[in-house]
């Protein structure tokens, strides 16, 4: 986990949730939630299904207004601020189901993203050029992800896996700041997930903030400076990975005989 250095400017986390709750229709669907991410930190977000991730995701990012509590993205709050505001202050996220435009190819999935962010119409008729800004950009995420030799192949007809990393560059080509990935392995195959592994180990040592919502252990293990557990709506533990899993209320609610 990154460091705050005695003497340097006060900390500022990159994302920080106080008090967080949702409540629909008399039942308490998130309850309490408070935990800060530092700049260039790693969270593994686990839980049992039901648990509250994908409900936590939802409320960071925009998607969810909370009943209760705040989200400050670098100090900003921006618990009032709807989804594209967010992004625009640097919040990105993946989705458990793909998002990508299947008839297109993966070039142009991520070309329109960068289009985008740097201001620009929002159109297929603007064919790549080798010398477009929006292209550059491109090319430079997509061979972050490892699809560099896969520039004119339809998003369509990529592997899960491969679909998986054109999410994240499409992601990457926002410039965000703070990324929230819910659940990158969902329906990847196992052959798939050692590379996919590597793309995310890759953003956490670029830098970036990442949080990640993950069933795979072995996957949040080896990847999270720390590991957030959800159950029942709450916070139930928010530690390194090793105290995580030596915890005892951790073992008995939700990891069971997991060593």
């Amino acid at each position: 986990m990154p460091q705050h250095q005695p003497g340097t400017d006060p900390f500022v986390p990159a994302l920080a949730v106080r008090g967080l709750g949702l409540q629909i229709g008399g039942a308490q669907i998130l309850h309490d939630v408070t935990l800060e991410v530092a700049p260039g930190e790693m969270i593994g977000v686990i839980g049992p299904n039901g648990a509250g991730k994908t409900t936590l995701f939802n409320l960071v990012s925009g998607v969810l207004r909370p009943t209760a509590g705040t989200v400050r993205l670098a100090g900003r709050d921006v618990t009032g601020d709807p989804v594209a505001r967010r992004a625009r202050a640097g919040l990105g996220r993946t989705f458990q189901t793909s998002s990508v435009f299947p008839r297109l190819d993966v070039l142009e999935n991520v070309r329109l993203a960068a289009q985008t962010h740097l201001g620009r119409s929002l159109s297929v008729l603007a064919f790549p050029h080798r010398g477009d800004a929006a292209t550059r950009r491109a090319v430079e995420h997509l061979a972050e992800v490892g699809l560099a030799h896969r520039l004119d192949v339809a998003a369509g007809d990529l592997s899960h896996g491969d679909k998986r990393k054109l999410e994240i560059a499409v992601l990457l080509a926002t410039d965000p700041s703070v990324i929230l990935l819910d659940e990158p392995m969902a329906g990847v195959s196992s052959s798939d997930v050692p590379g996919l592994s590597e793309v995310i180990r890759r953003l956490h040592r670029s830098g970036r903030t990442v949080l990640m919502v993950e069933h795979h252990m072995d996957v949040v293990l080896g990847l999270v400076d720390r590991v957030a557990v959800m159950h029942h709506g709450e916070l139930l533990a928010y530690d390194t990975p090793e105290a995580v899993m030596a915890d005892p209320t951790v073992q008995s609610a939700y990891l069971g005989d997991v060593a």
